[in-house]
C-alpha cells in the first residue's frame, strides 16, 4: 500500500469511526422524547435534511449532490428511507443494546453482498472479524432471549440489511454523492410520516431535541457514505459495528439502562473483532 493509499485508507477509518459514534446515539434521542416513530422521523428528517443542504450550499456542491446523483444516488436514498423506516421503530420495541448488537451483524451481510454483486472478496482479516462479530452477537442474544420484543428484532435486522446495502452501492460507484442521497432518503419519509401521524403536535420542546438528532444523523450520514468509498464493504461494517459496544454505555449513563453481562462480554468481543480487522499486516 503506498502513502497516499494509507493516507485515503487512514481518511476512511476516521470517517466510519465518526459515523459509528454518531450513530451510537441514535437510540438516546428516540427513547429521550415521547414522541412516537414517526413524530421523530419526521422531525429528524426535516433538520437532517435542512442541515444536510445547507452544508452542501456552502461547499457549492450543490448541483453534484442532488441533480447530478444518478441511478446509485438514487437506489442510496431508497434504500436509507427504508432502513430509517424500520430503525426509529425497533428503537420503541427493543433495548438500545439489542439495536446495536443486531446491527453487529452487518459486517457478514455487507461482505457476502459485496462479494455476489461486485465480486469483491474479503481478507483474511476481515473474515476473521465477520466471525468475531457475529460471536459477539451471539453472546450478547443468549442472554437476551424471551426478554425482547421479535417486531423489534426484525425491524433492526432489516435496519441492518438495508446499512449494509448502502455500503456496497458506495463501493461499487464511489462517485456516488455523499450528502444528497443522505437528504433526500429523509425527505423520501415526510410525507409517510405526516400520513401515519401528526407531527405537528409534537412538544416543542421535543422539537428541539429532534433537531439536534437531525444535526447528528447528518454528520453520520455523510461520514458514513465518505468513509465507505475508501475500504471495502465487509471492513466498512466491521467499523460501523463499533456502534455495538458503544450504544450500551450511552445508554446506561442517560438511562441507566443496565446491560447484561452477556451484553458486556459480546460487545468487547464485537470491538476486539473490529480492532483485529484493521490492523496493520496480514
Amino acid at each position: 500500500m503506498n502513502h497516499a493509499s494509507r493516507a485515503e485508507h487512514l481518511v476512511g477509518v476516521v470517517l466510519l469511526v465518526t459515523a459509528a459514534t454518531t450513530y451510537s446515539t441514535a437510540g438516546l434521542f428516540t427513547k429521550g422524547v415521547e414522541a412516537g416513530s414517526w413524530e421523530v422521523i419526521f422531525w429528524r428528517g426535516v433538520f437532517a435534511a435542512a442541515f444536510t443542504t445547507l452544508w452542501t450550499m456552502k461547499r457549492r456542491a450543490l448541483r453534484a449532490n442532488f441533480i447530478g446523483i444518478g441511478a446509485s444516488g438514487w437506489a442510496v436514498a431508497i434504500v436509507g428511507a427504508l432502513g430509517t423506516a424500520a430503525f426509529i421503530p425497533a428503537f420503541k420495541l427493543t433495548s438500545i443494546a439489542n439495536v446495536a448488537l443486531i446491527y453487529a451483524t452487518s459486517p457478514l451481510i455487507a461482505a457476502s453482498l459485496a462479494w455476489i454483486i461486485i465480486g469483491e472478496k474479503a481478507s483474511t482479516k476481515t473474515v476473521a472479524g465477520c466471525v468475531g462479530a457475529l460471536l459477539g452477537v451471539g453472546i450478547i442474544v443468549s442472554g437476551s432471549l424471551g426478554t425482547v420484543s421479535l417486531l423489534g428484532d426484525f425491524l433492526a435486522l432489516s435496519m441492518t440489511g438495508a446499512m449494509a446495502s448502502i455500503m456496497v452501492i458506495y463501493r461499487k460507484w464511489p462517485k456516488t454523492p455523499g450528502a444528497g442521497p443522505a437528504a433526500l432518503q429523509s425527505i423520501l419519509l415526510l410525507p409517510f410520516a405526516a400520513m401515519f401521524d401528526d407531527p405537528f403536535d409534537t412538544a416543542p420542546e421535543e422539537i428541539f431535541i429532534l433537531a439536534a438528532f437531525g444535526l447528528i444523523f447528518a454528520i453520520a450520514s455523510v461520514a458514513l457514505a465518505e468513509g465507505a468509498k475508501r475500504l471495502p464493504s465487509g471492513q466498512t461494517a466491521l467499523l460501523s459495528s463499533l456502534e455495538t459496544p458503544l450504544a450500551p454505555v450511552f445508554a446506561f449513563f442517560l438511562f441507566s439502562e443496565v446491560p447484561e453481562i452477556a451484553t458486556v462480554l459480546g460487545g468487547s468481543v464485537v470491538l476486539f473483532a473490529v480492532l483485529f480487522s484493521i490492523r496493520k499486516g496480514t
